[in-house]
């Protein structure tokens, strides 16, 4: 049995079927985590969610950004933006099925020593806090207040974490750092202008991930959500968004013993334009 993490697939579903070939994908012996962004601006977004519905026991994946805008848009509150892909899934036949799934999606997992969320953590959660703000998150996507939170969702503020936070500011709050964090401003803020890899980011700007003062504690985080920042392996953190949407790579680290494998993606969106 081998566990193959794969980073933001967004509905790449061609490129998703050769990783699985290039991993051999057993589904009677492995398992797959998928770091979020399952859907959204791909060729087959529908397709990628029936397959993971079809091998529910195989796969695990946390809720990304792209993810909750799907169901966001599926009840009305906010248009599809001009380059989503979600057309497939509005209009098919079990499109009710597929979002209620898609609704039970973990934001976070944690299994023996490993923490896979879409985006990152705030350097004053531990594993155990980080966990327990998901669950708050979850157990409110799954219920049948889902339709308040996702009315809401979507904003900057608040900026800082406040234990004290309450109601829809607390939930959007948990809900853009596990699923938009890149970057952190001087005052410990979050940062959601900034998209660039470290090297060519704003002065004083610190990737979430080198942060001080982390209290991540032994935690090993995956993640994706940051394509630009690419493949990134350390003893702390596992970053797996290589770009496949725009024509990089679907990339699967494999659990037991580090291995890498990645595929060629066609691009299905024009290469990102950073100055």
């Amino acid at each position: 049995m081998a566990t193959y993490v794969i980073g933001d697939i967004q509905g790449c579903m061609g490129a998703f079927r050769e990783l699985l070939e290039a991993i051999a994908f057993d589904p009677a012996r492995d398992r797959l985590w998928i770091t979020g962004d399952l859907v959204n601006r791909g060729e087959d977004s529908i397709g990628l969610l029936r397959w993971c519905m079809e091998h529910d026991d195989q796969v695990t994946a946390v809720l990304g950004n792209h993810d909750l805008h799907l169901l966001a848009v599926a009840e009305g509150y906010v248009p599809a933006h001009r380059k989503d892909t979600l057309g497939e899934i509005l209009e098919a036949p079990d499109r009710e099925a597929v979002l209620g799934w898609l609704r039970q999606r973990p934001m976070l997992h944690r299994q023996d020593g490993w923490l896979m969320v879409h985006a990152g953590l705030l350097p004053e959660w531990t594993p155990d806090q980080a966990q327990a703000l998901a669950r708050e998150l979850e157990s409110v996507l799954r219920g049948p207040g889902y339709r308040d939170f996702l009315a809401d969702m979507y904003g900057n503020r608040p900026r800082r974490w406040k234990a004290g936070h309450a109601g829809q500011d607390r939930l959007r709050m948990i809900a853009n750092v596990l699923t938009r964090l890149r970057y952190l401003a001087p005052d410990g803020g979050l940062d959601f202008d900034e998209k660039r890899d470290p090297p060519r980011a704003a002065a004083g700007l610190v990737p979430w991930f080198d942060a001080p003062g982390r209290r991540h504690g032994g935690a090993r985080i995956l993640f994706g959500h940051w394509s630009t920042l690419g493949l990134l392996v350390r003893d702390d953190v596992i970053a797996l968004d290589t770009g496949c949407l725009w024509g990089g790579d679907l990339t699967a680290y494999r659990l037991e013993d580090g291995g890498l494998f990645q595929v060629r993606c066609q691009a299905r969106q024009a290469p990102k334009r950073h100055a």
